[in-house]
């Protein structure tokens, strides 16, 4: 068996914090040293470009709050979105139809949101706006 010595010292530190002695060392809980997310795995979203591409249509979506909701095509759950993950110009409206791909949300990775949208068709009758203009403010009041 190793002696304290033969252990790196930040090892034998979290050693004796979780052991409560510093002679026990088989209870050693904690890697040394702690692994960061970088180190751990990819973001979702560069995970989520390689997956499949699901279509839906925007439920709602409030460009002051960032976020909203999508209809899948096969009309399960709605789906959120952030502001974030929207790709194209202009600012999604209800009735819009998109393509998407999705991820789970931390940390309980029980919902999903949706990334990558791109708005595919435009609801029809329904007046659009770009991201570089001003919000509407009366068509979103708080």
């Amino acid at each position: 068996m190793s002696s304290p010595t033969d252990i790196p010292q930040t090892q034998a530190m979290n050693n004796a914090v979780i052991s409560g002695s510093p002679n026990d060392h088989h209870h050693f809980l904690v890697p040394s040293p702690v692994p960061t997310r970088r180190n751990r795995t990819f973001s979702q979203s560069e995970r989520a470009k390689v997956g499949p591409v699901y279509r839906g249509k925007v439920k709602e979506f409030c460009r002051q709050k960032g976020h909203g909701f999508i209809i899948p095509e096969d009309g399960k759950h709605p789906i959120f979105v952030h502001i974030s993950d929207i790709e194209g110009e202009y600012v999604p409206k209800p009735g819009d139809e998109v393509t998407y791909k999705d991820i789970l949300i931390p940390p309980k990775m029980e919902k999903k949101q949706a990334v990558h949208v791109k708005i595919t068709h435009l609801a029809p009758g329904v007046s659009h706006e770009k991201w570089d203009s001003s919000p509407d403010l009366e068509a979103h009041p708080k």
